[in-house]
Order: C-alpha cells, then sequence, then structure tokens
C-alpha cells in the first residue's frame, strides 16, 4: 500500500503534477535543452529496406549500409522491415489505454526498486525528475515473464506478446546482418548474447507546461545492444527523426561498441519535451544476458588494432550503472 500511495504522489501522469512545472523538473541553465521543441526534422539518417534481405545482391548491399551507418551515425532508420502494421497499432493502442487508465490502477505497479521485474515508475534516480512516466517489464523467454505483466487493460499480454515475439525476430535479422558487416559468421552475435536479454518499455510524456526548462530524458547511450528510438542527440545537437508510420530507428547500444572493438559506435541520444500534447513512445531495449561473457571480438583485434576493453559479464556492467534507464 505505501508503493501505491508513493505512485499515487509521485507519477507525472497522476493529473496534477503535468500541469505545473515545479522546482525538482528543473534542470540548470547549463544542462537545459538548446533547442526548441517545436524544432521541424533536420538531417537526414540513412534508411535500410529490409525487404530485399533474403535476395544474395540486396543482402549484401544491406550489410554494407547497417555496416556504415552503424560506423559513422551510430544508428539507422528501417523501413518494411517485415513487423506487421496491425501488431504495432495494436501495441501503440494498449499501450495508450493502459495510461488513459484510472491512477489508482497504473499505482498497483509503482515501484522505485530496480530488481522489481516489472513496474511503473517515473524519472531517474537523480536531484531533477524527468518529465515521464514509464511502464517496464522484460520479454524474453516470455513463458518466464507474460505472467507478471498488467492484468489492464485486458488485452495487454496478449497483444504485447505477438509484439515482443515481432520484435524478436527483427532483432534477430539484424543481430544477422551485423554480423556478417564486422566479417564474422552470421550466428556470431546471436550466441555472444548467450540466453539473451529483451526489455519492453513504455514510455508516457503527458505535455510540459515549459520544454527549455526539462528534459524527457537526458544525454545517455543504452547500456544494452539494440535499441529503437524516435529522437537522437549526435555531436551537440538535436536530429529529430521523422518517422512514417509504423517505420522504426535502431541505434548502436554500448555492448556492440564493445565486442566491435570500437568499429560501432554507441549513439548518444535524449529525447525532448513539448508543451501541445501527450506522447508514447516503445523503445526495446535488447542484449547479452547477465552471464553473457563481453569483450573484444578477437578477430577484431590485432597489432594496429589492439583492444580497447577489458572482458566482463554483462551483469557485472548491469550492476555498474547508476541511473539507468531501465
Amino acid at each position: 500500500m505505501a508503493e501505491v500511495a508513493k505512485g499515487l504522489e509521485k507519477l507525472i501522469s497522476n493529473g496534477i503534477n503535468s500541469k505545473y512545472l515545479t522546482e525538482n523538473y528543473i534542470l540548470p541553465l547549463e544542462e537545459r535543452p538548446k533547442f526548441s521543441s517545436n524544432e521541424s526534422p533536420s538531417e537526414s539518417i540513412p534508411v535500410i529496406d529490409l525487404n530485399r534481405v533474403s535476395d544474395g545482391l540486396g543482402q549484401q548491399n544491406i550489410i554494407r549500409k547497417i555496416s556504415k551507418a552503424s560506423e559513422d551515425y551510430e544508428f539507422f532508420q528501417i523501413i518494411i522491415h517485415g513487423v506487421p502494421e496491425d501488431i504495432i497499432q495494436g501495441m501503440l493502442g494498449v499501450a495508450t489505454e493502459f495510461f488513459e487508465m484510472p491512477i489508482e490502477e497504473r499505482a498497483k505497479l509503482y515501484s522505485e526498486d530496480p530488481e522489481t521485474q516489472v513496474r511503473v515508475c517515473t524519472s531517474l534516480k537523480s536531484k531533477i525528475q524527468l518529465w515521464r512516466d514509464i511502464l517496464r517489464h522484460p520479454c524474453h523467454p516470455l513463458e518466464d515473464y507474460i505472467n507478471s505483466w498488467p492484468l489492464k487493460p485486458e488485452n495487454y499480454r496478449e497483444v504485447a506478446n505477438k509484439y515482443a515475439l515481432e520484435i524478436r525476430v527483427l532483432i534477430l535479422k539484424l543481430l544477422t546482418l551485423l554480423s556478417e558487416g564486422l566479417g564474422l559468421d552470421s550466428d556470431y552475435l546471436n550466441e555472444k548474447f548467450g540466453k539473451h536479454n529483451q526489455i519492453q518499455l513504455i514510455n508516457y510524456y503527458p505535455p510540459c507546461p515549459d520544454p527549455n526548462l526539462t528534459l524527457r530524458l537526458p544525454g545517455h547511450s543504452d547500456p544494452n545492444g539494440i535499441t529503437v528510438l524516435l529522437q537522437v542527440l549526435k555531436e551537440g545537437k538535436c536530429i529529430i527523426v521523422k518517422l512514417e508510420k509504423n517505420d522504426f530507428v535502431v541505434n548502436i547500444a554500448d555492448q556492440l561498441q564493445v565486442i566491435s572493438n570500437g568499429s560501432f559506435k554507441s549513439v548518444e541520444h535524449g529525447t525532448i519535451t513539448n508543451c501541445t500534447f501527450s506522447r508514447i513512445s516503445l523503445p526495446t531495449f535488447y542484449g547479452p544476458s547477465l552471464d553473457a561473457l563481453i569483450g573484444p571480438t578477437n578477430e577484431l583485434v590485432s597489432k594496429e588494432s589492439p583492444a580497447i576493453y577489458r572482458s566482463y559479464t554483462f551483469g557485472e556492467f548491469f550492476d555498474s550503472l547508476t541511473g539507468s534507464i531501465w
């Protein structure tokens, strides 16, 4: 009951906190957004059409494009990716329904304990709170976790199950292409990730009274392998990525930077607020299981390119994190 009461009080989506930008949400002057929340899309990013991935010549072209994007841009947009539109829209629908439920229902899942696998929470562990609420739950293996997912909306588990399976198929396809792009066996990253780890976040961003004073998320890189996102902060400026309906943006995260010995780069990114409408986003964090051994791949280490990272288990890396967005 204490956690429920805390959730009722702390969640931005409680209908009270989002009306006023109180002091605990206001960033120091030097950390405030240096771009407008109404900024129009800028700077094109690599767009990868996965439709020809089974065509030999087309697949080699896709591998080259993904590799170059992972080296130069650290992220890329994917289209014609194979995830059915109805499954994407279904997931967006139940995600929206979840945050439209009475606050008392959502608060039942509230927890500030990072060891709680399925939880609703807000912000990060920092002095300044961030302008978002999240629902977070693991997705792989599904049979281990699905019975702990939210019971409401009533079709949440059914819809999120289908979405998680489709996203995993897509990511496994990307891992194959990324492996080959590094000159490795096509199954290399699949095996390197051990038992695998898949986390689904639903971010809810209510309208913000003053977007110039706060952020949804500060600049950070992700600790996993691959993440889907909508906005990217690169080289100190905001690249606002405008997606067509049902398209994804994939970014390279920390573990792929280490495994590739720095060939692929983990992109720093953040998200900004707006003052006019609420928004739902669905990032899927995918990476190694906690017991997976991570380090520079032997084939990518040489006298000319010595190892620039030590080896570690992903659990060791994860334990060292503070304020993780997970």
